[in-house]
């Protein structure tokens, strides 16, 4: 940014990027009015459900974190035999102890003889799998300031309070598609919604919904193979249903998830179904459960209400998320269509239109285990040395550096945010994703 300019950019005209400084700070006094506006971007409920925590110092980039497999007795064998699930309840064998009293008994005592090798004892094993997890980061700069345009900048004050407003969106934007794609890939469980036979398809811990397609393992064993399209799933033929949403009710009651639900109504669980304000519109007003909403009044769960939700539907909350990501499908590959663009024509973000077409989109079924994500703490520093710490939940912060040809006095700098987070898998067994194809008439069954 020049600092000796008074002129402002015409409009639509920006300073090229192969500058060192760009001009961002409007100079023209007197022209301006005393609010600076600025565009802002949708928010969604990824940022205050899923749990954060720390990160552990001193143990590497890569953990593991092991799961124990849910674990029930067998009547027979073990886990490698053939044994029903369950315990033999056997009739206790009584006989007298040899005695004078009434009837043989000695002071009314008596013993079981069955023997240990035929009281039909069940067996039960425990099992459990490693799963790994790994740090990764991101970092966000602002163009190059120069601190001696704020001279000549108009409203300098309210300009830069603008601005970090801006870099703090887009953050907690980039947050929440770390925390969306990042529950897409470790969720158990995929349905993929079809005119008829729609399927829970498990072991899809490979679902990368932030590339260019879908990727599926589908193997019993829980191996990963990766498809690049639907492979076995099939292609999303239908619009997402409350049929398919009591198939995922009930399985997750079945799996245990209720104990991990954000509510309870009437004695059942309530889980949290993220989608779009149009897939929740679809849900409420599908033909035969329209009554669901005239006359449910339940109270809603203490972490859900201030996310402003004030009902259940059909034992799921509806959290709106008008950013759920869509697809455009070709040749059984799906490609992401982003709610922004660039436009490259006046180097700005702007809507982009072909989120509103795209014919196919994602729900998400939100249990507060499926994942945790562990952020690093600030450095400070160790055995008497000092760091300047850095703060890995995208706060902003000035930096300049100095340079004997371009920056001598260190008035150039930017501001500079990074953000760094494992996704630590749990129970992402009762993870739910929920492809659909929005424009169409024909409810999943």
């Amino acid at each position: 940014m020049a600092a000796s300019s008074d002129a402002a950019l015409p409009e639509g005209t920006f300073a090229n990027s192969a500058d060192a400084i760009n001009v961002i700070l409007t100079q023209e006094a007197n022209r301006i009015g005393n609010d600076i506006h600025k565009s802002t971007l949708h928010t969604s409920p990824w940022i205050d459900l899923v749990k954060q925590s720390t990160f552990p110092d001193g143990m590497g980039y890569t953990l593991n974190t092991l799961i124990y497999d849910r674990a029930l007795p067998l009547k027979t064998g073990d886990l490698s035999g053939t044994g029903a699930v369950g315990v033999n309840w056997n009739d206790i064998r009584l006989s007298a102890v040899a005695g004078s009293g009434v009837a043989g008994f000695t002071e009314g005592q008596s013993q079981d003889t069955r023997s240990v090798t035929d009281e039909g004892k069940a067996k039960i094993d425990f099992t459990q799998v490693l799963k790994s997890y790994s740090l990764k980061k991101a970092v966000v700069e602002s163009p190059k300031i120069n601190v001696e345009d704020l001279r000549y900048a108009a409203h300098r004050t309210d300009q830069l309070r603008a601005i970090m407003d801006l870099l703090k969106e887009s953050v907690r934007n980039s947050w929440e598609d770390r925390y969306r794609d990042e529950y897409a890939r470790l969720a158990g469980n995929i349905i993929v919604c079809e005119a008829t036979g729609s399927a829970i398809n498990t072991e899809v811990n490979s679902i990368d919904f932030s590339g260019m397609e879908l990727e599926a393992s589908i193997t019993s064993d829980g191996t990963a193979a990766n498809i690049p399209d639907f492979g076995a799933i099939g292609d999303p033929a239908a619009n997402i249903s409350n049929a398919i949403l009591d198939k995922a009710y009930f399985n997750l009651i079945r799996a245990g998830a209720g104990a991990n639900a954000y509510g309870r109504e009437n004695g059942r669980p309530v889980f949290s179904l993220v989608c779009s304000s149009e897939a929740s519109y679809q849900l409420q007003t599908e033909a035969g459960f329209r009554d669901d909403v005239r006359y449910n009044n339940a109270k809603v769960g203490d972490l859900i209400a201030p996310l402003g939700v004030e009902k259940s539907f059909r034992g799921f909350y509806h959290l709106i998320d008008d950013l759920a990501p869509r697809y455009t499908l070709s040749n059984h590959a799906l490609t992401r269509v982003n709610p922004y663009t660039l436009d490259t024509a006046n180097n700005k973000i702007i809507t982009n239109s072909a989120y509103d077409s795209a014919g196919f989109e994602v729900a998400f079924i939100l249990v507060d285990n499926v994942m945790e994500s562990l952020i690093p703490q600030p450095i400070t520093g160790g055995g008497g040395v000092t760091f300047d710490p850095v703060n890995y939940k995208g706060d902003f912060k000035w930096t300049n550096i100095p340079d004997a040809a371009i920056n001598p006095d260190g008035t150039i700098g930017f501001f500079r945010g990074i953000m760094a987070s494992a996704s630590k898998p749990i129970k992402t067994d009762f993870g739910f994703v929920i492809l659909f194809q929005r424009d169409s008439s024909t409810p999943a069954a």
